[in-house]
Protein backbone atom coordinates (compact mmCIF):
# COMPACT_ATOMS: atom_id res chain seq x y z
CA UNK A 1 0.00 0.00 0.00
CA UNK A 2 2.66 2.61 1.08
CA UNK A 3 5.01 1.93 -2.12
CA UNK A 4 2.55 3.04 -4.06
CA UNK A 5 1.09 5.97 -2.78
CA UNK A 6 4.51 7.40 -0.74
CA UNK A 7 7.41 7.86 -3.22
CA UNK A 8 8.53 4.20 -3.43
CA UNK A 9 10.87 3.52 -6.76
CA UNK A 10 8.54 1.30 -8.48
CA UNK A 11 4.82 2.45 -8.12
CA UNK A 12 3.89 1.59 -11.49
CA UNK A 13 5.26 -1.83 -11.63
CA UNK A 14 3.62 -2.36 -8.72
CA UNK A 15 0.32 -0.93 -10.33
CA UNK A 16 0.73 -3.15 -13.38
CA UNK A 17 1.15 -6.70 -11.57
CA UNK A 18 -1.96 -6.27 -9.90
CA UNK A 19 -3.90 -5.20 -12.17
CA UNK A 20 -2.15 -8.63 -14.44
CA UNK A 21 -3.15 -10.34 -11.26
CA UNK A 22 -6.92 -9.20 -10.62
CA UNK A 23 -6.88 -9.78 -14.63
CA UNK A 24 -5.41 -13.51 -14.13
CA UNK A 25 -7.26 -15.00 -11.20
CA UNK A 26 -10.73 -12.72 -12.58
CA UNK A 27 -10.26 -15.31 -15.77
CA UNK A 28 -9.41 -17.97 -13.29
CA UNK A 29 -12.95 -17.59 -11.52
CA UNK A 30 -14.38 -17.69 -14.97
CA UNK A 31 -13.26 -20.97 -16.16
CA UNK A 32 -13.94 -22.21 -12.51
CA UNK A 33 -17.60 -21.33 -12.87
CA UNK A 34 -17.94 -22.67 -16.56
CA UNK A 35 -16.81 -26.28 -15.24
CA UNK A 36 -19.31 -25.76 -12.18
CA UNK A 37 -21.61 -25.09 -14.83
CA UNK A 38 -21.20 -28.19 -17.04
CA UNK A 39 -21.09 -30.50 -13.59
CA UNK A 40 -24.69 -29.01 -13.21
CA UNK A 41 -25.31 -30.25 -16.77
CA UNK A 42 -24.33 -33.60 -16.09
CA UNK A 43 -26.96 -34.92 -14.72
CA UNK A 44 -25.62 -37.30 -12.00
CA UNK A 45 -26.47 -36.04 -8.26
CA UNK A 46 -22.94 -35.48 -7.19
CA UNK A 47 -21.81 -33.81 -10.19
CA UNK A 48 -24.71 -31.42 -9.69
CA UNK A 49 -23.60 -30.66 -5.63
CA UNK A 50 -19.94 -30.46 -6.60
CA UNK A 51 -21.24 -27.73 -9.08
CA UNK A 52 -22.92 -26.15 -6.97
CA UNK A 53 -20.36 -25.74 -4.40
CA UNK A 54 -17.48 -25.06 -7.54
CA UNK A 55 -19.89 -21.98 -8.60
CA UNK A 56 -20.70 -20.84 -5.18
CA UNK A 57 -16.73 -20.83 -4.31
CA UNK A 58 -16.49 -19.23 -7.34
CA UNK A 59 -18.66 -16.39 -6.61
CA UNK A 60 -17.40 -15.79 -2.98
CA UNK A 61 -13.35 -15.83 -4.99
CA UNK A 62 -15.06 -12.56 -7.04
CA UNK A 63 -16.75 -10.72 -4.29
CA UNK A 64 -12.86 -11.13 -2.56
CA UNK A 65 -11.58 -9.87 -5.50
CA UNK A 66 -13.92 -7.11 -6.31
CA UNK A 67 -13.30 -6.22 -2.73
CA UNK A 68 -9.57 -5.71 -3.14
CA UNK A 69 -9.84 -3.98 -6.14
CA UNK A 70 -12.46 -1.54 -4.82
CA UNK A 71 -10.13 -0.91 -1.68
CA UNK A 72 -6.99 -0.40 -4.32
CA UNK A 73 -9.17 2.05 -5.81
CA UNK A 74 -10.27 3.84 -3.07
CA UNK A 75 -6.76 4.05 -1.83
CA UNK A 76 -5.65 5.36 -5.29
CA UNK A 77 -8.16 8.34 -4.39
CA UNK A 78 -6.86 8.87 -0.99
CA UNK A 79 -3.85 9.24 -1.83
CA UNK A 80 -4.43 11.54 -5.27
CA UNK A 81 -6.40 13.88 -2.95
CA UNK A 82 -3.65 13.85 -0.07
CA UNK A 83 -1.15 14.67 -2.51
CA UNK A 84 -2.98 17.42 -4.48
CA UNK A 85 -3.30 18.81 -1.15
CA UNK A 86 0.58 18.71 -0.85
CA UNK A 87 0.08 16.48 2.41
CA UNK A 88 1.30 13.35 1.08
CA UNK A 89 4.55 12.26 3.17
CA UNK A 90 7.20 11.64 1.22
CA UNK A 91 9.09 8.09 1.97
CA UNK A 92 12.20 9.51 3.55
CA UNK A 93 12.62 5.70 5.50
CA UNK A 94 16.21 4.13 5.13
CA UNK A 95 15.75 1.01 3.09
CA UNK A 96 16.94 -2.66 3.05
CA UNK A 97 17.81 -3.73 -0.25
CA UNK A 98 14.80 -5.66 -0.38
CA UNK A 99 13.12 -2.41 -0.46
CA UNK A 100 11.52 -3.15 3.20
CA UNK A 101 11.73 0.03 5.21
CA UNK A 102 14.34 -0.08 8.52
CA UNK A 103 12.43 -1.35 11.34
CA UNK A 104 13.75 1.19 13.79
CA UNK A 105 12.78 3.94 11.12
CA UNK A 106 9.53 2.58 10.79
CA UNK A 107 8.44 1.94 14.42
CA UNK A 108 9.84 6.07 14.95
CA UNK A 109 7.76 7.07 12.12
CA UNK A 110 4.62 5.07 13.44
CA UNK A 111 4.60 6.50 16.63
CA UNK A 112 4.75 10.08 15.18
CA UNK A 113 1.99 9.04 12.96
CA UNK A 114 -0.03 7.78 16.02
CA UNK A 115 0.24 10.74 17.95
CA UNK A 116 -0.90 12.76 15.40
CA UNK A 117 -4.09 10.60 14.38
CA UNK A 118 -5.10 10.25 18.29
CA UNK A 119 -4.52 14.37 18.40
CA UNK A 120 -6.85 14.49 15.76
CA UNK A 121 -9.05 11.23 15.27
CA UNK A 122 -11.49 12.29 12.53
CA UNK A 123 -9.08 13.41 9.96
CA UNK A 124 -9.03 11.31 7.63
CA UNK A 125 -5.44 12.47 6.28
CA UNK A 126 -3.87 11.53 9.84
CA UNK A 127 -5.09 8.22 9.65
CA UNK A 128 -4.43 7.66 5.96
CA UNK A 129 -1.21 8.80 7.16
CA UNK A 130 -0.96 6.41 10.08
CA UNK A 131 -1.63 3.56 7.61
CA UNK A 132 0.61 3.77 5.69
CA UNK A 133 3.37 3.89 8.53
CA UNK A 134 1.38 0.82 9.74
CA UNK A 135 2.40 -0.57 6.41
CA UNK A 136 5.77 0.43 6.63
CA UNK A 137 6.13 -0.94 9.97
CA UNK A 138 5.45 -4.35 8.75
CA UNK A 139 1.23 -4.34 10.35
CA UNK A 140 -0.46 -4.77 7.16
CA UNK A 141 -3.61 -5.92 8.65
CA UNK A 142 -3.21 -2.72 11.12
CA UNK A 143 -2.66 -0.67 7.72
CA UNK A 144 -5.62 -1.62 5.86
CA UNK A 145 -7.94 -1.52 9.23
CA UNK A 146 -6.25 2.27 9.11
CA UNK A 147 -6.86 3.15 5.52
CA UNK A 148 -10.71 1.71 6.02
CA UNK A 149 -11.16 4.37 9.04
CA UNK A 150 -9.32 7.08 6.52
CA UNK A 151 -11.90 6.25 3.68
CA UNK A 152 -14.87 6.36 6.23
CA UNK A 153 -13.47 9.64 7.41
CA UNK A 154 -12.95 10.78 3.97
CA UNK A 155 -16.27 9.66 2.99
CA UNK A 156 -18.17 11.41 5.78
CA UNK A 157 -16.94 14.73 5.05
CA UNK A 158 -18.69 16.90 3.02
CA UNK A 159 -16.11 19.01 2.09
CA UNK A 160 -13.08 17.11 1.30
CA UNK A 161 -10.40 19.86 1.77
CA UNK A 162 -11.79 21.07 4.90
Amino acid sequence: MNSAAAGHPRPHRERIWAIGMAVLVGGFLVLVVWRGVLLLDSGSAVGVVIGIAVVVLALVGAWVLWRSVLFGLRMQMLARTLEAEGGLPVDELPRRPSGRADREAADALFERRKSEAEATPEDWRAWFRLSLAYDDAGDRSRARDAARTAYTFYKAGADHGE
